[in-house]
């Protein structure tokens, strides 16, 4: 860069920003740094914790296969004209093998992914198009991008012509950042990291984007923090970083490569991406399934009536077609009914049997048979384990499950065995 020359970060002429040559560990963070910077200059992004995740996942694309897998980077919003087109277009800049994409279909994807000396970080706009309400034969893009965030994941296609075809595996792992309106399914949700975009408000100004004249500085920062990041590939294969209370399973797959480069890096970095993580995860939280809010109702419903034993399939229903913003109510035009609230929780192995409430035997739903997919899939619902609350009604009688046995059956006592008593085994009788 010469005196003539603008600052290929932040674009002006005199600055303090250009890193200092080398590899270490300090200069990683201050290119991290920069990324972020060039970044927020012409995106606005929701949030810092936002802006830090979007940077350590533009890292790690350039050391995807020291990882066991790679998050999807997801930009969404209710609304056009968010920034979610922008941020895919400064990204291009600084990933590498870039390949931007409105629309792809999956041989040109497979075959593009199959190239592992090249291998592309994909910028796939426009996604709703793909998982959308109007999408349509998508099937094969919509497994590439859910199967493809697995280093070894590959998609299996028949390559020749006419009968004479072979099986051929296509890599599927790579990079995938996606943008687009509404929401993304879960099967792709749960391994992203979703950043929720909105339409700049008038005190949000931005640096207008224009390629010809942005696009070098984001190329500058690409190469020195693929130089940087390439001297900590070893440590980065064999990392383990710490997970954030509550990070775990899918999720800390998601977020281990980027708290692994922020662990790198050192300085602030690591604290700010674990804060990032815990405030992403927290802020992606997606609407629950219609039967994982029936079980949360449910839960609800135990609870007003003081946690009994069981409660008449009547009962929940009346309750829960009352109970204010909920869609019990009307769904699909009809209200909740005996048959569609048994489907529903049948999923989660739960079915109704006779019970007695007071002077009442009736179809119902028993506590204790709730309780484990309460447990699994609301647990924050719960009120108490069943054995805890068995305790706490023992002095109450009015609302009991059916006993296994009928009630009021007399005793009768041990009749001995006729068989073994008046007659010859059987393989000694004699024919009549």
């Amino acid at each position: 860069m010469t005196s003539a020359d603008p600052c290929p970060v932040c674009l002006h002429m005199t600055c303090t920003c250009t890193p200092t040559p080398g590899n270490a560990s300090g200069d990683l963070a201050a290119t991290l740094d920069q990324v972020r910077e060039f970044l927020r200059r012409f995106v606005v992004l929701p949030s810092d914790a936002a802006a830090t995740a979007v940077t350590l996942w533009a890292a790690h694309t350039h050391l995807v296969d020291a990882f066991d897998s790679t998050p999807r980077l997801a930009f969404l919003s209710p609304e056009p004209a968010s920034g979610k087109s922008r941020a895919l277009e400064v990204l291009t800049t600084l990933v590498p093998e870039a390949m931007h994409a409105v629309n792809a279909t999956p041989a040109a994807l497979f075959r593009a992914v199959s190239d592992l000396e090249s291998r592309p970080t994909i910028l796939f706009d426009e996604i709703d198009t793909v998982f959308g309400p109007k999408a349509k034969d998508n099937e094969d893009v919509r497994g590439f991008l859910n199967a493809g965030h697995r280093k070894g994941a590959v998609a299996y296609r028949c390559v020749g012509l006419g009968t004479n075809q072979t099986v051929t595996p296509f890599p599927a792992f790579c990079a995938v950042a996606v943008a687009g309106l509404n929401d993304i399914p879960d099967t792709i949700g749960t391994r992203s990291i979703i950043v929720r975009m909105r339409k700049r408000a008038p005190n949000e100004p931005v640096q207008a984007w224009r390629a010809r004249k942005c696009e070098p500085g984001g190329n500058a920062i690409r190469e020195r923090l693929a130089a940087q990041l390439r001297a900590h590939a070893a440590d980065l294969e064999d990392a383990e970083p710490d997970m954030p209370e509550g990070v775990e399973d899918r999720a800390a797959d998601v977020w281990e490569p980027l708290l692994a480069i922020a662990d790198a890096a050192g300085g602030t970095w690591p604290a700010q991406a674990r804060t990032a993580a815990i405030e992403l995860i927290q802020g992606a939280s997606t609407e629950p399934s219609l039967g994982v809010l029936l079980l949360e109702h449910l839960a609800e419903v135990f609870t007003l009536q003081g946690d009994p034993a069981a409660i008449t399939t009547s009962t929940l229903i009346d309750t829960l077609v009352e109970m204010p913003e909920a869609p019990w109510s009307s769904i699909r035009g009809t209200p909740l009914d005996a048959r569609r609230l048994a489907n529903l929780l049948k999923q989660y192995q739960v079915r109704s049997t006779k019970v007695r409430v007071g002077e009442i035997t009736a179809n119902g739903y028993r506590r204790e048979d709730l309780w484990d997919a309460w447990n699994r899939y609301t647990p924050d619902a719960v009120p108490s384990p069943p054995e805890v609350q068995n305790i706490q009604n023992t002095q109450n009688t009015e609302q009991t499950a059916l006993p296994t046995e009928p009630p009021n059956v007399p005793h009768v006592p041990d009749v001995p065995d006729v068989r073994e008593s008046t007659h010859a085994p059987l393989d000694e009788r004699k024919p009549a």
